[in-house]
């Protein structure tokens, strides 16, 4: 037996199973980690492939379930499908910006059997989180997360961080502690998607992070018998990647609205792969046989210096997305690991817009917000490049 296949044979099933129902969504968030060629994204599962996909999954033993996109509040099957996943026995999540949602919808989910929702905010200044965001949001986050603590949901509360915003942590924080959060994640943008697009504008410099974390901390300490406040920094200010979705083909599996079956919501992106559709295979075939979900499982994958890293097995050798992205080859090591020959040219990268910002023509740069029409400009301009 070859050491793939004795890897295959070990594999796990997965646990996680992430639903993207949707790429539309009422936001233009510039950091978005959804695809940048979205306007590709038309054809979208229908309520039974949705009903197929989880049944499914759940034959294969994954427990929770999370409804994602996009917006999901678009589809107007969500109802339909949180009932479902109620009858299966998923633990559900609902991953939200509130755009969409009101007092009667809420009641609606739970109903239903909804488990958790999370609401994300794009800033704790009306102004800032309005402006990234691209429309006027503010006040109606404000309200769903409130209506949400009276329907006796744990209120969670999703803000992503980046140089625009960062230097409002204090001031976001005290917004998450008056609405009486439950939880806060504080999510460093990771370079993916739309942020990879305005990773210059977005990246936030060392002495933003340094400032963030110790503000991060305190809050932690004050607030450890009340609220759970979870703070990771971006990959980029690393010496040692992360085990990217705890591993390749491990625990997660994401469904992508058009039913592309992927190991991470950005593996679409690497070039080669063509991910199975879960239209024409069912979802045990896609996970223990697919080719492409084999790809990256376990270490025989490796090559230097990864295959001869004695922390090869902690690490899985980081992120698939992120080395491509970098480097231009899905096989190398993560440059995040100092141990990569590519690292230096990140650090450098990194030191490149830290000495930048700051600087009004580097920051008068305009962001890319995530839209139809700038996804079909950069499928235009991707597809003369190749040509």
């Amino acid at each position: 037996m070859t050491m793939a296949g004795s890897e295959q044979n070990n594999q796990t099933k997965p646990l996680w199973l992430l639903a993207e129902l949707t790429y539309r969504c009422p936001l233009q968030c510039p950091y978005c980690s959804n695809p940048v060629e979205i306007a590709k994204y038309k054809d979208e599962l229908s309520t039974e492939d949705w009903f197929r996909v989880m049944q499914q999954g759940r034959k294969m033993g994954a427990t929770q379930l999370g409804f994602s996109g996009g917006e999901p509040l678009v589809r107007t099957d969500l109802e339909d499908l949180i009932k479902e996943a109620r009858r299966l026995g998923y633990y559900t999540n609902l991953i939200t910006s509130g755009v969409g949602m009101d007092e009667d919808r809420v009641a609606a989910f739970k109903e239903a059997g909804l488990d958790h929702i999370q609401i994300s905010f794009q800033a704790s200044n009306e102004e800032l989180n309005n402006y990234l965001g691209g429309t006027k949001t503010f006040q109606h986050k404000l309200e769903m997360a409130r209506v949400v603590k009276k329907f006796e949901y744990p209120m969670v509360l999703n803000i992503v961080l980046h140089r625009k915003n960062v230097d409002q942590i204090k001031d976001i924080l005290d917004m998450t502690v008056d609405l009486n959060a439950d939880y806060v994640e504080l999510a460093s943008t990771q370079y993916y998607g739309w942020s990879r697009v305005n990773v210059d504008q977005l990246l936030p410099t060392k002495t933003q992070l340094k400032n963030a974390e110790a503000v991060a901390m305190e809050y932690q300490e004050k607030m450890k018998d009340k609220m759970k406040i979870i703070y990771v920094i971006p990959d980029y200010f690393e010496n040692r990647p992360k085990k990217c979705m705890n591993g390749w083909g491990n625990i997660f599996l994401t469904i992508a609205p058009d039913g592309s079956a992927l190991p991470c919501h950005a593996a679409g992106q690497l070039p080669g792969l063509e991910f199975p559709n879960v239209r024409d295979h069912s979802v045990e075939w896609i996970w223990d046989e697919s080719p492409d979900f084999n790809k990256f499982r376990g270490t025989s994958w490796m090559k230097e210096p990864c295959l001869s890293c004695d922390e090869k097995e902690k690490d899985l050798g980081g992120c698939r997305c992120q080395a491509y992205m970098l480097t231009g080859d899905a096989t190398n090591a993560d440059p995040v690991c100092d141990k990569s020959p590519h690292h230096k040219q990140l650090h450098d990268d990194v030191e490149r817009i830290d000495k930048q910002a700051g600087d009004k023509e580097f920051e008068a740069k305009p962001l890319v917000f995530r839209n139809m029409k700038n996804s079909k400009e950069i499928i235009k301009k991707k597809t003369t490049e190749t040509v």
